[in-house]
């Protein structure tokens, strides 16, 4: 077991398009703003654009290290002292569908990590294909992300639906994402709930929400996250107060706080 615990957060929705990616981001940047120490992970092995978002050029990702042709250090990107990030591929059809033993290999390779970081983010990809359940039921925390359109309400509760029905998952929370005022996210948080407290056993918990913001669009015009273009924004301030909450949620000094505990779970969800 690892020596110390390691909070482990899976940012996740089920439809594309609901700024999962940039909540990934920002969360991650401003949780090291804080002095945590966090390391990203982006976990859409097929269409990664994490290092796209932050205009990076990574020159190795998961899948050399998958290969056996690096180690997991060697492809790890400092953006500062306290956060880094771990790239995928984008275009590679392999990635998509992974065996449980290269599942297993990806996620040990973070034990080497597990003395030097505080917070593991993992950045899902859309949908609830196998990948994204078995790097979500093997979080601590889950982070759904819903936006306010139909679609986005009626993916999240299959997600969670599914995750409750097939494996027990019975908390998550939850942020409403681009809304145009803070009553909008806790409406669309109501209409979850709602949906959820009549059909699943399952608990929620409504953690905020970002406001829409054209700071937002033009930091990824400029592959920069909104904290770093505009930290002054109305989405940078939202980011940091997310930041805050997600710092105090608690880290689990048990065998399910540590990296190994993720490891076999990923390994039992194949």
């Amino acid at each position: 077991m690892s020596a110390r615990p390691v909070k482990v957060v899976a940012v996740t929705g089920g439809k594309g398009g609901v700024g999962k990616t940039n909540v990934s981001v920002n969360l991650s940047l401003a949780l090291s703003q804080l002095e945590q120490r966090v390391v990203l992970m982006d976990a859409d092995l097929g269409l990664a654009n994490v290092d796209v978002m932050m205009g990076l050029s990574p020159k190795m990702n998961i899948s050399d290290v998958l290969a056996g042709d690096c180690a997991l250090r060697d492809v790890l990107i400092p953006v500062n002292e306290y956060f880094g990030i771990v790239p995928a591929s984008s275009g590679t059809q392999e990635m998509t569908t992974l065996s449980v033993h290269e599942h297993a290999e990806l996620i040990h390779a973070f034990s080497e990590f597990a003395d030097e970081i505080d917070v593991l983010v993992i950045d899902t990809a859309a949908g609830i294909s196998e990948s994204v359940v078995s790097f979500v039921r093997a979080a601590q925390e889950v982070l759904v992300v819903v936006c306010d359109e139909p679609t986005s309400i009626t993916d999240a509760y299959a997600l969670m639906k599914l995750l409750n029905r097939d494996y027990q998952t019975t908390r998550f929370r939850v942020l409403a994402n681009m809304v145009r005022s803070e009553q909008e996210g806790r409406n669309m948080f109501a209409k979850l709930q709602t949906v959820t407290d009549r059909f699943l056993e399952v608990t929620l918990q409504y953690v905020g929400s970002i406001p829409y913001d054209e700071s937002v669009r033009k930091a990824v015009q400029r592959q920069l996250a909104v904290l770093e273009a505009f930290p002054k924004s109305k989405a940078a301030l939202a980011y940091r107060q997310l930041a805050t909450k997600v710092d105090a949620w608690p880290v689990l000094n048990t065998p399910r706080g540590h990296l190994e505990f993720f490891v076999e779970r990923l390994v039992r969800s194949n």
